[in-house]
């Protein structure tokens, strides 16, 4: 650890202008210590909920047959501790039958937005391998914005080579 290092607390109760102020080889060093902590958070809560699930699947599995739910949160408890097994229900519509319905409901003479949200896209890569006249029909259509930046910080060894 140098003078440099700023620690939990200390970075908790600066404020944005002052960790802006801040060296930023000293910058980088708190860029690195987030990702190292994110990262293992992300490991850590992996391993956690894998032990939850061996621990505690049979119970969720009861206790889910008991209420008759295939989704949603089911409740358990373990001695003095309360066990919420959350199980979210997944929607995913099979596009090409989306497609025949909607073309149905058009055919019908009824209009489709009533039955069914629509939106198109193009896929960026499909879109500059196109020719230039294809690209030139849709230019009109397209909008490109900036999103937001993403800063990554390192710091470098004494030979330029990130750390």
């Amino acid at each position: 650890m140098t003078e440099l290092t700023i620690y939990p607390s200390d970075l908790s109760a600066m404020s944005i202008r002052q960790l802006a102020a801040l060296p930023a080889v000293q910058k980088a060093e708190i860029a690195g210590h987030l990702r190292e902590a994110q990262q293992w958070i992300v490991e850590e809560s992996a391993k956690l909920e894998a032990a939850c699930t061996l621990c505690y699947a049979e119970q969720a599995r009861q206790a889910r047959l008991d209420a008759g739910k295939e989704y949603g949160p089911v409740h358990f408890n373990d001695g003095p501790v309360r066990i919420t097994v959350d199980v979210p229900r997944c929607i995913a519509w099979d596009q090409p039958q989306l497609a025949a319905i909607a073309r149905r409901i058009t055919t019908s003479g009824e209009r489709v937005e009533r039955y069914i949200d629509l939106s198109y896209t193009v896929p960026e890569g499909r879109y500059s391998n196109w020719s230039a006249t294809l690209r030139k029909q849709f230019k009109p259509a397209r909008q490109v914005t900036a999103g937001q930046p993403a800063f990554r910080l390192e710091l470098l060894d004494e030979h330029g080579g990130v750390r």
